[in-house]
């Protein structure tokens, strides 16, 4: 929902700013508070660049272009950073071990109660720690928010989510099975590539329409958004765990079951708010995956970014992390119960 419509007064109307204040006085306590928690866990705050050779290599993620223009006059084209990942993992490749960033991101064609096309991400890493660890780390900044704005709860359009709870652990298969009646797995190959006939087979029987042109990651997000996500972090925050490898292209492959990922998300309220993911560090095989996905992004939206050819570099001789992202505007939304992410930003854009 865009910050101002037809008839209504700005956000700097000073009506409109008093209303308004009190959750973005709390955003101010929550972020203080998390600097806090990580400033005492031996984390490093670091500050990387917003503009970037490749933004980013995921299907759907859209970025902002730009160009370098020299003294000259020669131009280099350059992106808005959808997310400060590449750049956080060189610092790992150079020998951080536990850094945070407090990160400005961009994305297109992102509008709407739950997105903003500039927003804050929290992303922190973990050198030589398992992604289990940052399981622990999303239960205790969770418990942080809640005390840092005054509440014991979380809640989003009715929807509550008791703070102090421990989280729920699901996998994505579990939740399937839970919520659609879909054996999951049934449709993934061995090796992890997915059957789209079988998926699409299963997916009707549940009730679910699917288009013809529908490919398995289609009809995969179809089921998770509508039968899934609504019924995630109510009560308490779910943890959903060991998603498909298809789903996970920085992600490394589960030791136990290479047909998924060591990557989950952290839902409150059905709300997802974070995205965190044990790191791929076979530079080839990362590659080949993100190269797969601009073919997808070129197939679907006539468009690819370029690789960051100095990431894959680095990638070679960074050590096994674990790497999360979070949407800090989320979770000030679910702490101070606000229906939509403009009213948790101090200067939302006025279209």
């Amino acid at each position: 929902m865009p910050a101002k419509t037809p008839g209504s007064s700005p956000f700097w109307d000073p009506q409109v700013h008093a209303d308004r204040r009190p959750a973005l006085l709390a955003r101010g306590r929550i972020t203080a508070a998390l600097r806090a928690w990580f400033a005492a866990n031996d984390f490093i705050e670091v500050e990387t660049g917003a503009l970037q050779v490749s933004p980013g290599n995921e299907t759907h993620l859209h970025a902002f272009a730009t160009a370098l223009v020299m003294p000259d006059g020669t131009a280099a084209p350059l992106y808005l950073r959808t997310s400060p990942e590449f750049a956080c993992k060189k610092l790992l490749a150079a020998g951080e071990r536990r850094i945070v960033e407090f990160a400005r991101v961009f994305r297109n064609r992102e509008r709407g109660a739950l997105h903003a096309p500039e927003f804050t991400l929290v992303e922190w890493y973990r050198a030589g720690e398992p992604y289990s660890v940052l399981m622990a780390d999303c239960a205790a900044i969770l418990s942080e928010a809640a005390r840092a704005a005054g509440t014991g709860h979380f809640s989003f359009r009715g929807r509550l989510a008791d703070a102090s709870a421990a989280p729920e652990r699901l996998s994505v298969a579990e939740a399937f099975g839970r919520h659609a009646g879909i054996d999951l797995l049934a449709t993934l190959s061995p090796d992890g590539e997915g059957d789209r006939d079988s998926l699409a087979r299963a997916a009707l029987a549940a009730g679910i329409r699917i288009a013809d042109d529908d490919t398995w990651g289609d009809i995969f997000s179809r089921v998770l958004v509508e039968r899934i996500e609504p019924n995630l972090g109510i009560g308490r925050a779910t943890i959903l765990d060991e998603y498909p490898a298809l789903q996970a292209a920085l992600a490394r492959p589960s030791r136990r079951d290479p047909r998924v990922a060591e990557r989950f998300e952290l839902y409150v309220c059905g709300v997802e708010i974070a995205n965190g993911f044990a790191e791929l560090t076979d530079a080839a095989e990362q590659r080949r995956r993100l190269e797969l996905e601009m073919a997808e992004k070129q197939r679907r939206y006539g468009e690819r970014y370029p690789l960051d050819e100095d990431f894959l570099s680095a990638l070679a001789q960074m050590p096994d992390s674990s790497g999360i992202a979070l949407g800090l505007d989320r979770l000030v939304m679910l702490a101070t119960g606000a229906s939509r992410i403009d009213q948790v930003l101090w200067a939302p854009m006025g279209f």
